[in-house]
């Protein structure tokens, strides 16, 4: 039977109620936090600090800390632009990659120094596989490709035992999404030479005992392909780590498995701000709050619409109202924050009335919600040691821990 732990994906240590829920949850006796050094640029690792400094010694000393480097993002970014960092792959104009040995030990410093601790349970390189989705871009030959792969994760391995010597980690693993796919496809990451790289590893690190102990990867109630990682994991004393237990993907198109009452706020909002645009001057803003209200159970799932609120709809507004009077538009500003969060809500209960529909099979003996159906199958896994879950809020720490009770 596995446990849940405490994803800080999002997580911030500028919002409150996520530190509420992180000191929540650890009073509610979750036992990990998974976290890494690109969430919220360095924001969930400083929140984990902020949580853990209203508890004693002993009870942070029961904490396991999980944390993981590989992205160059944000701040990384700048840095990495300023000062290149050693053997990077370039995935996206915002998303650059490295597990090099230099960057893995910077990194660590930066987490330790975030998090206020000397020493973290376990740090995984996380996402190895960029390496990989380069590569098929250049179509190098699968065989050549898998062992530059193995090489560049050998030299992590090397970096990642002298960090055990050196008392800064105790433990050490791999997050991949690609432990997740199936066998024969181009992006699936073989892991069962994992082991042997680690042993060869300990011995150029000059210790005896391997310290790779950890693999997490995706595997919720469409995606089971992960299951035979997990398998095979355990059969090897590893522990496993499950995550995206609520986003799920299917035939290509994603889903967030879970159900959401319809929020008796929106229309309120909704009506509120169009009184508030109806003028000439606000006309296209008017014509944009009509139009979205219109598209609200069009989004496929939640991520649908966060990618599509910051590409165009936030760039929009901006426009509508960059004319007006700054007094007359700070006051402006409010009434489209509450109805934007409003918004949010309403397309989660949307999409989450689309979700039972298109997954009517998968639920067809479900006579709970979505996410506790979802969690409790996860949790029957025997193979899983934790199953990771943002919990942003502390009602969702209650809910999420109802579920263990």
């Amino acid at each position: 039977m596995s446990t849940f732990a405490f994803g800080t994906y999002r997580v911030s240590d500028e919002n409150p109620l996520h530190i509420e829920a992180l000191k929540l949850a650890i009073e509610s006796g979750v036992e990990l936090i998974d976290t890494s050094t690109n969430y919220m640029d360095g924001g969930a690792e400083r929140a984990i600090a902020k949580a853990m400094a209203g508890f004693d010694q002993e009870r942070i000393n029961k904490l396991k800390i999980v944390s993981k480097f590989g992205y160059i993002q944000g701040s990384n970014l700048q840095k990495h632009k300023e000062k290149p960092f050693e053997d990077v792959v370039e995935f996206s104009e915002s998303c650059y990659h490295s597990i090099a040995p230099s960057f893995c030990h910077q990194q660590l410093t930066e987490s330790l120094e975030r998090l206020k601790l000397s020493q973290i349970d376990c740090y995984l390189i996380h996402n190895p596989e960029y390496f990989i989705y380069e590569a098929l871009k250049n179509e190098m030959p699968r065989d050549e490709m898998l062992d530059v792969m193995y090489e560049r994760i050998y030299k992590a391995f090397v970096a990642l035992e002298e960090e055990v010597q050196n008392g800064r980690i105790n433990s050490y693993g791999i997050s991949s999404n690609s432990f997740a796919k199936a066998a024969n496809d181009p992006e699936f990451l073989p892991y069962e030479d994992l082991i042997t790289l680690a042993q060869k590893a300990v011995k150029e690190a000059g210790a005896k005992e391997h310290s790779f102990t950890t693999i997490e990867l995706p595997i919720n109630m469409l995606e089971l392909e992960g299951l035979k990682c997990a398998a095979w994991a355990k059969e090897n004393g590893l522990r496993v780590l499950s995550n995206r237990p609520l986003n799920a993907q299917k035939d290509s198109l994603m889903y967030r498995l879970a159900e959401y009452e319809e929020p008796k706020e929106y229309y309120h909002a909704y009506n509120e701000l169009l009184e508030v645009c109806d003028t000439k001057e606000l006309e296209n803003l008017y014509n944009l709050i009509e139009q979205m209200d219109m598209n609200k159970h069009k989004f496929g799932w939640i991520g649908d619409y966060d990618s599509f609120l910051y590409a165009q709809i936030l760039p929009h507004i901006k426009k509508s109202i960059e004319h007006i009077q700054e007094d007359v538009r700070e006051i402006l500003l409010r009434y489209i924050d509450t109805f934007l969060r409003a918004y949010r809500d309403m397309v989660a209960y949307e999409c989450s009335r689309l979700t039972k529909t298109a997954l009517k099979e998968e639920f067809k003996d479900c006579d709970k919600k979505m996410q506790e159906c979802a969690l409790e199958f996860l949790l029957k896994q025997k193979d899983i040691d934790y199953v990771i879950v943002g919990m942003r809020k502390p009602s969702y720490v209650v809910e999420v821990m109802a579920l263990k009770a």
